[in-house]
């Protein structure tokens, strides 16, 4: 089943749907990347400290994001029910971002852990305020198959042009991640700060939701939990989503001690961080074909295999290789990127429908709340132990040289600890239950379905 050409998503839509994603792409990327290595290169807290501070802030999501993306579900407004949250958001999300990259007047280990742990709490709350909806009107703008990859897709470019800006941009405004830049970091913040702050407007004022889903009868939470374990397409969605993310998460907190510690090129991580996501940005329409040319699922699997291959690789790299066939990797690396950010994204919507086949309700928020619940959960878990595995390899923030012990720590986590989370997403994908004939069954099912309640 295809759209109707009158009910196609206009550009217009696409555009300030797409937007928001480059802010908490540019927002969560220059967490990925930079705040392992604030708290320790450049604050000086102990890679110990600086886990713990990260595990305890990011555990409140355990609660905060499935009550979070439950209340969306049942929210009733002139507004619809995601877009109030953008409204009432952004200043809190702008706010807190700048706040993590304050350095407190004090050289306690104890207190530094304590302040960057609060404030990663609040951070990350006022995060899942904003991203939750927002995720969760994919669905509702959309019922389309390929639609819906070619949204995630337009999406995607302003995420990926955010990731893109988070790489380049703050090193340019820090320099090195150094104690004497602790001034520039946090003027890198407030920037960072606002810019990824306002889009949340255009898509507040730029897209409208479909007034029959709210007005459909809302479930409790039980229901809505029960839903969710019955619906097999979704628990397989979640599960590569899951594999995925964590992996990408590693990659990113990882990338720049790699590139200090073990390439010699920190001087030149913008140009390499920025080679990734500039291939990733060219290569989001190849991805988007392949998916219709085949479906999301093989066309993921392709792009995690491909991706593996060259993350195994880069434990072969050594100091000596240089920069060009650094950015060459770099490259190769940034296809299999951009399919991470497609085709993650896109796989999750289609369970929306067979949820509401079997269950005549309709529980986006539930859904993508918990998706994105268990991704934090396993990166909650997995950074802080990647940062303890540093810390017991004898790693000392600005050494000249560090241990042969913490150079091989860091060559195993930025390559095979990757590639491993990546062969259990694949795993997932190989046995993921829904295909593109089985999207539009459901599909034209509903809308029979609906078709006899208004004849009624």
């Amino acid at each position: 089943m295809t759209t109707a050409i009158q009910d196609r998503l206009p550009r217009r839509t696409e555009f300030f749907y797409g937007i928001s994603d480059f802010g908490f792409a540019c927002t969560d990327t220059t967490m990925q990347v930079l705040f392992a290595i604030f708290m320790t290169d450049v604050v000086g807290v102990k890679a110990a400290y600086a886990a713990l501070a990260i595990f305890i802030g990011r555990t409140w999501d355990y609660i905060n994001d499935p009550l979070i993306g439950f209340y969306t579900d049942r929210v009733r407004s002139r507004w619809g029910r995601r877009r109030p949250f953008l409204l009432f958001g952004f200043i809190p999300f702008g706010l807190m971002f700048a706040m993590l990259w304050f350095r407190p007047p004090t050289d306690n280990q104890f207190l530094l852990c304590a302040y960057y742990a609060v404030a990663y709490f609040l951070f990350d709350t006022s995060y899942t305020f904003v991203t939750m909806p927002y995720s969760a009107l994919t669905p509702e703008l959309t019922q389309d198959y390929d639609e819906r990859t070619s949204l995630t897709t337009f999406r995607m470019a302003f995420s990926i042009f955010g990731s893109l800006v988070a790489f380049i941009v703050p090193l340019l405004i820090i320099g090195t991640m150094r104690p004497e830049n602790t001034s520039r970091v946090f003027t890198m913040g407030i920037i960072f700060g606002a810019v990824c702050a306002l889009p949340l407007l255009l898509t507040f004022f730029g897209t409208r939701e479909k007034p029959e889903y709210a007005a459909q009868s809302q479930p409790t939470l039980r229901e809505s939990l029960r839903a969710v374990w019955r619906n097999r397409p979704f628990l397989f969605a979640a599960g590569i989503f899951l594999f995925t993310w964590t992996a990408a998460d590693i990659i990113q907190a990882f990338l720049l001690y790699f590139l200090k510690y073990r390439m010699n090129l920190e001087a030149q991580s913008d140009i390499i961080l920025g080679t990734i996501f500039v291939t990733a940005l060219l290569v989001l329409p190849f991805w988007d074909w392949a998916s219709r040319k085949t479906d999301k699922r093989k066309a993921y699997v392709a792009g995690m295999v491909f991706l593996s291959v060259i993350m195994v690789a880069l434990i072969f790299l050594s100091p000596s290789a240089g920069l060009p066939l650094v950015l060459v990797m770099a490259a190769l690396a940034g296809i299999g990127v951009s399919a991470i950010h497609v085709l993650t994204w896109a796989i999750i919507p289609d369970a929306v429908e067979v949820d509401e086949l079997a269950t005549s309700q309709r529980h986006e928020g539930i859904f993508y709340s918990l998706v994105s619940l268990f991704k934090k959960v396993a990166s909650s878990i997995a950074i802080p132990l990647t940062l303890l595995v540093l810390d017991w390899s004898g790693y000392v923030s600005n050494a000249a040289t560090q241990k042969p012990s913490t150079i091989l720590a860091i060559r195993i986590l930025i390559g095979p600890v990757p590639s491993v989370l990546l062969l259990g997403g694949i795993i997932f994908a190989l046995f993921y239950p829904l295909s593109r004939a089985g999207h539009a069954q459901a599909r034209a099912e509903i809308a029979a379905r609906r078709k006899d309640k208004q004849g009624e």
